[in-house]
């Protein structure tokens, strides 16, 4: 794992046990850090402590209930042995004054969590605030850091397959993949690639990264923040955290985006292509065109030659669930892209292909498709799903031949039936998943199952 010297002797609390944040507790375990830690899951407790006693004050301390009656319970004090350096308490119910941190997930809401009033002046930080202190202690490397509403983790996939066809050490992390503290370091020489949400930079305070990227900025997200606008500063800080002398590559697809690069001196501008080449077999469509210009952008930038470069974007294979082709079955492609969860996400799917039957809908971010009209020309028929599909099939009837279909199943059979050979069958919902499904991936997989009963 990766760890700072710097943890040594400091206290923090941690609020939240799923994959990163149990991570971040060994991490800084393993840094000689004291930890406060908790998870209303009490099976995520249990999964970091590996005996009773490593549980503080036994099971009872682990209850909400036993430490409300307690402003103050005792924090453990780390012996030569490393015996009860971490205890459990909700952060929530402690004084925090002292603390040297407290680490929430990126899915804590900054802007109404009770934990931000309550930690007063301790720092507020996420896992990625952690990795850029411990980077002092790492052998020589560098920092690459991709955000942006869409194609995100395309453009971090992307980047990180080059460099290891290159032969370069590298590490790929942040909101993908394993978390980038529980990874082992790169030797000298090597690179971390990681993806970033606007919640993960509101979480860190001091990354400074060697080659911050900007892909686009298009509304989303608009719960966590005040507007559109803070949405946007947030991508923004990305760049305010580098060093003179380093780079930032940024997209000019939309307004927001292009006139941040304005702001940056020397930004790298990549633009959207109307006509898109040809850059591998998994990068079709403008979007993609884009990833795939940004990435040779970041990778020509890093040293590497354009021979190289241009070789492993043939090789590239698309993410799952993001433009993912699934099976052909009688003449008809399947296409899992269950990664677009907004309008804007889903808009370069629909114009990737000829003859499109569109299964879209979920749970709704926005009241209107707006943004995938360009892509309407293409669409043979839509069958809507999940609590959107009634709405959906209002919006949409006036454009094209619509189903309510309800279901994700219902709608693969439907589509199936009307599809002709050279046709696409294409899930792209435009939508959160959680209303049927419990993410993205799942309602990928149903997708992939749903294809599969066809065969």
């Amino acid at each position: 794992m990766i760890t700072a010297a710097a943890w040594a002797g400091k206290t923090f609390a941690v609020l939240g046990l799923a994959r990163s944040g149990a991570a971040t507790v060994r991490a800084l375990l393993a840094g000689g850090a004291e930890v406060v830690a908790w998870d209303g899951d009490e099976a995520k407790r249990d999964a970091l402590s590996p005996s009773p006693r490593s549980r503080g004050e036994g099971r009872g301390q682990g209850a909400s209930s036993s430490m409300a009656a307690s402003a103050t319970p005792p924090l453990p004090t780390l012996s030569p042995e490393g015996k009860r350096a971490l205890v459990f308490a909700d952060p929530l119910t402690i004084d925090l004054t002292g603390f040297d941190g407290v680490i929430v997930s990126p899915g804590v809401p900054l802007n109404r969590h009770p934990i931000v009033a309550h930690a007063g002046d301790t720092p507020i930080i996420g896992d990625i605030e952690l990795f850029a202190q411990a980077r002092a202690d790492l052998p020589p490397h560098k920092v690459v850091g991709i955000t942006g509403t869409n194609g995100k983790s395309t453009t971090t996939a992307l980047i990180h397959h080059i460099l290891e066809k290159a032969g370069i050490p590298t590490r790929m992390g942040g909101n993908i993949g394993l978390p980038i503290l529980a990874q082992d370091p790169l030797p000298a020489g090597g690179v971390y690639v990681l993806e970033l949400s606007s919640y993960q930079i509101d979480l860190t305070r001091s990354l400074d990264c060697d080659v911050a990227v900007l892909l686009n900025i298009t509304p989303d997200h608009l719960d966590r923040y005040a507007g559109f606008e803070a949405y946007a500063a947030s991508k923004a800080r990305l760049f305010a955290m580098q060093s003179p002398g380093r780079v930032a590559v940024i997209g000019t697809g939309d307004a927001t985006s292009a006139a941040i690069a304005d702001t940056v001196p020397h930004a790298v501008r990549i633009a959207v292509l109307a006509e898109a080449p040809a850059f591998g077999p998994a990068l079709a469509g403008p979007h993609n065109a884009q990833n795939a210009l940004t990435a040779i952008a970041v990778c020509e930038a890093l040293g590497l030659d354009t021979d190289t470069i241009r070789a492993s974007l043939q090789s590239y294979r698309a993410l799952p669930h993001r433009m993912a082709h699934v099976a052909d079955v009688n003449g008809v492609a399947y296409v899992d892209d269950s990664k677009a969860t907004n309008p804007d996400s889903t808009a370069p799917a629909l114009n990737a292909f000829a003859r499109v039957h569109w299964i879209v809908g979920g749970l709704a971010k926005s009241d209107d498709l707006d943004a995938c009209r360009p892509g309407f020309g293409n669409v043979v028929h839509a069958y809507t799903i999940g609590t959107a599909a009634q709405r959906f099939a209002e919006l949409l009837q006036p454009d094209m031949a619509v189903t309510i279909a309800n279901t994700l199943d219902e709608a693969v059979k439907l589509a199936a039936t009307a599809a002709q050979p050279g046709d696409t069958v294409l899930l792209s919902p435009a939508c959160a998943s959680f209303d049927q499904f419990s993410d993205f991936e799942a309602r990928g997989r149903a997708f992939a199952a749903a294809v599969g009963a066809l065969q």
